[in-house]
């Protein structure tokens, strides 16, 4: 069975060019009809302008599909309120939230101002807090609602000269952790996509061959995914080329060592133990791994 999306809303943020262009185009020619937002900066984040929203938007409708152009800056809560009333005013509902809007400010951190560290939390984290925050109360009152958050390998593992967009990817993972576990009562689902493409953001970093196999497109159907009726619910899916694989954060078995004076000693000594990766899992909540640390005290007390 295919993948539809036939009466649904979606709202892409950052969906002039690239990947998000890529989303909105996708998730239209599935049926979706689609609030393509776009600021139209640059990839620093830098000037401002609708031309790009609007071709994808002229795109879209050439199709035979329904789009609506959106120009607010994801910073702007305000703004970004009346983003999703438009989806409201012109379409009654909003069902399908891509969180795709991002800069970059690269550089080494003894290099980076604090200002350029700020304005990328505030476009990926605070961006993302902002459209899902506007979103939330339409879809809890319609009980339904699937919220893809873009993540990163920077975030998830780490990138030279990107702690500042590290940061921000990663904490929307923390985000995507809790807001899974209070949106599920209410039929929301909210998940991220890691994906690895080739956009503006990798112009001249690597040769064209690979350049090609990271088309945008290729990320595209963990988005699909991720974004469907049936999508899964609290899941990293990693994209790229061609290939997909899912990020777990984990949990060791890890060792019970009490409140003694030669802890601190102890835990040095077995620190390859606390690390070893045989049979370590995935706590199903913050409150499921501080439950384990109680049930090693209690286990070792009674014994």
């Amino acid at each position: 069975m295919g993948l539809d999306f036939e009466g649904r809303v979606a709202i892409v943020t950052g969906a002039g060019g690239g990947l998000g262009r890529q989303h909105a185009l996708a998730l239209a020619a599935r049926g979706a009809r689609v609030v393509v937002n776009d600021l139209g900066g640059d990839v620093h984040g830098d000037g401002g302008s609708m031309s790009a929203a609007q071709s994808v938007v002229q795109e879209i409708r050439a199709a035979g599909g329904q789009a609506l152009v959106n120009g607010a800056s994801v910073t702007d809560f305000d703004a970004v309120q009346r983003m999703v009333q438009q989806a409201m005013d012109t379409w009654g509902r909003v069902d399908i939230l891509v969180n795709n809007a991002g800069i970059l400010r690269d550089k080494s951190f003894a290099k980076m101002t604090l200002e350029d560290f700020r304005l990328v939390l505030d476009v990926h984290l605070m961006g993302a807090v902002h459209c899902t925050k506007a979103v939330w109360p339409v879809m809890q009152a319609r009980q339904y609602g699937r919220i893809v958050m873009t993540t990163s390998s920077s975030g998830l593992y780490g990138n030279f000269g990107q702690s500042n967009y590290g940061a921000a990817k990663l904490a929307l993972v923390g985000l995507m952790q809790t807001l899974s576990i209070e949106g599920e009562k209410y039929g929301i689902r909210v998940n991220c996509l890691a994906p690895t493409a080739a956009t503006r953001m990798t112009q001249g970093l690597m040769p064209e061959a690979v350049l090609q196999a990271l088309e945008p497109q290729a990320v595209v159907p963990a988005m699909l995914v991720l974004a469907s009726q049936e999508a899964p619910n609290r899941t990293i899916l990693c994209a790229g080329a061609g290939g997909f694989e899912a990020a777990h954060i984990t949990l060791t078995q890890g060792v019970y060592l009490g409140l003694g004076p030669d802890v601190p000693e102890q835990l040095a000594e077995n620190l390859p133990r606390v690390t070893e990766r045989t049979g370590e899992t995935v706590p199903r909540s913050g409150g499921d791994q501080g439950s384990r640390e109680v049930g090693k005290a209690m286990k070792a007390h009674l014994a």
